[in-house]
């Protein structure tokens, strides 16, 4: 058993403490909202986030940061990617040499273009940062549906540690150390995922979700190769795992926010009626420049940046991508003259 720190009580921080708890480990949550932590004190459960989901009586919830850090086997960091960098920075003084930090949220900091695993090293230089990412909406995890995530990390030690914490009869756990490439993949798909909602919001159908998919992982991974992920990760459970399940569900923020823009909502009023973090708005810009800096041509991050930013017409961006000039579908692929 071990004693485990979580960072941030949202939906998928929630899900995880509770996966944490079956499997026998003592689990401290934090949340930087006093009320948050009242609420989920008083009803033992996260009712806005996570309803029907009752959390464990020897679940300890707090806003003492401290208490959730100091002495505890491993840490969890769940707080929405906007909020990495600023989070690690107040956890610093309290993180231990050599201390584990699995980031589980997706993201990329537009002013640095660095993930998160980079912006918490940068932040906490004396942990040992690892990740966990795949194709795991909270709503099931905390169902306990079966569920399949892949742990990257610098060490084969500290990747066997946690998949051995984490893994259970309803969630399997692979190991990877290609880091970069998992967070890569997990990010880039949030703004794939946005197209493929605002597709659903023009009323379009499943020939044009399926195109998405695979020509957006086509995208994510030309960059992702070329920034030094390995072509393994994006077409596993963190590539087109994750980008199937962000694009087709409807537990999908990301998906939603797209489908009220495809319904003719802005992008703010989308960010509005979601009602939570959407992460694929705040990487679109990060993948643009991505994208611009390593000479990778990706025409789909292109156009939602369009719609978001530029005040382009949904209906007009998907006209411009059927309509680009013609081309191989894989250029790697050629014929015998």
């Amino acid at each position: 058993m071990a004693n485990v720190g979580v960072l941030g009580a949202g939906s998928w921080g929630t899900a995880l403490s509770v996966l944490l708890s079956d499997n026998g480990h003592e689990v401290t949550v934090w949340s930087i909202d006093e009320n948050e932590v009242n609420m989920l004190n008083e009803k033992r459960e996260h009712e806005l986030k996570l309803p029907g989901v009752k959390l464990p009586d020897d679940m300890v919830i707090t806003g003492n940061m401290r208490s959730a850090i100091q002495g505890k086997d491993f840490l969890v960091l769940a707080v929405p990617s906007p909020f990495t960098r600023s989070t690690a920075r107040k956890m610093s003084p309290m993180v231990a040499e050599g201390q584990i930090i699995v980031d589980v949220a997706k993201g990329i900091e537009e002013s640095t273009l660095m993930t998160l695993s980079r912006q918490i090293e940068q932040e906490i230089p004396q942990a040992d940062v690892a990740v966990l990412s795949g194709p795991s909406h909270a709503e099931e995890v905390g169902r306990r549906l079966p569920t399949t995530c892949v742990i990257g990390a610098k060490t084969r030690k500290t990747a066997e540690y946690l998949q051995s914490m984490f893994i259970s009869n309803v969630f399997r756990v692979y190991t990877s150390p290609d880091i970069l490439g998992i967070e890569l993949g997990g990010s880039l798909k949030n703004v794939i995922a946005l197209a493929a909602g605002i597709a659903d919001g023009l009323g379009y159908g499943d020939n044009t979700k399926a195109a998405l998919i695979t020509r957006g992982i086509a995208e994510i991974a030309r960059l992702g190769v070329k920034m030094g992920g390995k072509i393994e990760s994006f077409t596993g459970l963190t590539g087109i795992g994750d980008l199937i399940v962000t694009c087709a569900s409807v537990h999908s923020r990301n998906r939603k926010a797209g489908y009220l823009i495809g319904q003719g909502m802005s992008m703010q009023e989308a960010m509005d009626e979601v009602k939570m973090v959407v992460e694929g708005v705040y990487s679109a810009k990060a993948a643009a420049k991505l994208a611009k800096e390593y000479d990778v041509s990706m025409p789909i991050v292109e156009e939602v940046n369009a719609v978001l930013f530029e005040g382009k017409s949904p209906a007009e961006a998907v006209n411009d991508l059927m309509m680009r000039e013609s081309r191989s579908e894989n250029r790697s692929l050629t014929w015998e003259e």
